[in-house]
């Protein structure tokens, strides 16, 4: 059985085309990375990527977007394009589609893959597969947060918005950051601070604090820049943003009840070789009483290259079934 699958973010809009084997297993080809901002909406990015495909798409579809899943109108978060659910058949000539929110599709991923497919980040090395409920956090161009529950053969996958949950400093440092940040955001969210672009928020912050004068650049630049110079207000502010990742993911597995963290997203394959080092694991487990207990839990990375294909895919094959 093949599917298309999409995975539609605030930057980059991916398709693949996906094959179910016989084992159940996924597999993905034909992928290509598509530019947001080149495109009209998502039919136009679909019809570009189908011309160039060069073969008859498949009638089935699983399609992740990084928006709420709801209501008549779907608009992506931190994407101009808007969908409208009940015309996407129509749209994209698909007969049957299922139609996700992208870290529900993570998810969905971690489900779908194997031991071999994950990295130890912190924390005991106790198997993801052991956990009853995962909380997923993922850094790229927002900040995306999903639970996953299993209750004996079955899962529960739940998509949420904690990315929009409020900022919340934990030191003299992190109280000028905000406050400097409320000149330009009338509320700071914890997704101003640790997505993506928040690298930037933090460096023009601190840049202030200092009374420095900074141009700003792009983000991609800035991070690589950020990673690899020994300029020092640059590396302050990638310091000060695993902090802040690190307090924000454990403040998640607390909401949630997670008894494992999966870490997902663009920004924390590029960090890997930093993230286990820096402060993120101190943060994540400095909870006043309930440290005992963030101690005891497992923080892992997906290290599957497309987990929001995979998931949208096994969505779609799932919508199959019924």
């Amino acid at each position: 059985m093949q599917a298309v699958a999409a995975d539609i973010g605030g930057t980059h809009a991916r398709f693949a085309i996906a094959t179910r084997g016989d084992d159940g297993r996924i597999s993905l080809a034909h992928e290509a990375k598509l530019k947001v901002a080149e495109f009209a909406s998502l039919q136009t990015a679909w019809q570009a990527y189908a011309a160039g495909l060069g073969a008859p798409m498949p009638k089935l579809a699983g399609i992740a977007v990084a928006a709420p899943v709801e209501g008549e109108l779907l608009k992506l978060t931190n994407n101009p394009w808007v969908i409208r659910p009940a015309l996407i058949g129509e749209r994209l000539g698909v007969d049957r589609v299922a139609l996700i929110n992208d870290f529900a599709a993570v998810a969905h991923a971690i489900v779908a893959v194997g031991p071999e497919d994950f990295s130890h980040v912190a924390g005991p090395e106790a198997p993801v597969q052991q956990a009853r409920t995962i909380s997923v956090v993922g850094a790229g161009t927002g900040l995306g947060v999903a639970l996953l529950v299993r209750d004996g053969s079955s899962t529960r996958i739940v998509p949420t918005e904690g990315g929009h949950m409020d900022f919340a400093p934990l030191d003299s440092l992190e109280d000028m950051i905000l406050q400097n940040l409320r000149a330009n955001f009338r509320r700071v969210s914890v997704e101003r601070i640790v997505a993506g672009p928040g690298l930037a928020n933090i460096y023009a912050a601190l840049a202030a604090i200092e009374g420095r004068a900074v141009t700003p650049g792009e983000d991609a630049a800035l991070w690589a820049s950020a990673i690899s110079a020994p300029d020092s207000l640059e590396q302050a502010a990638l310091d000060r943003w695993c902090l802040s990742f690190g307090s924000v993911c454990g403040d998640l597995v607390l909401a949630q009840g997670g008894e494992a963290l999966v870490l997902a997203g663009g920004i924390v394959p590029r960090i890997s070789h930093i993230l286990g080092g820096s402060g993120f694991h101190g943060r994540f487990v400095a909870k006043g009483r309930f440290e005992a207990r963030m101690a005891n839990i497992p923080v892992w990375r997906i290290t599957h290259p497309e987990p929001g294909l995979l998931g949208a895919a096994a969505a779609a094959f799932q919508e199959a079934d019924l």
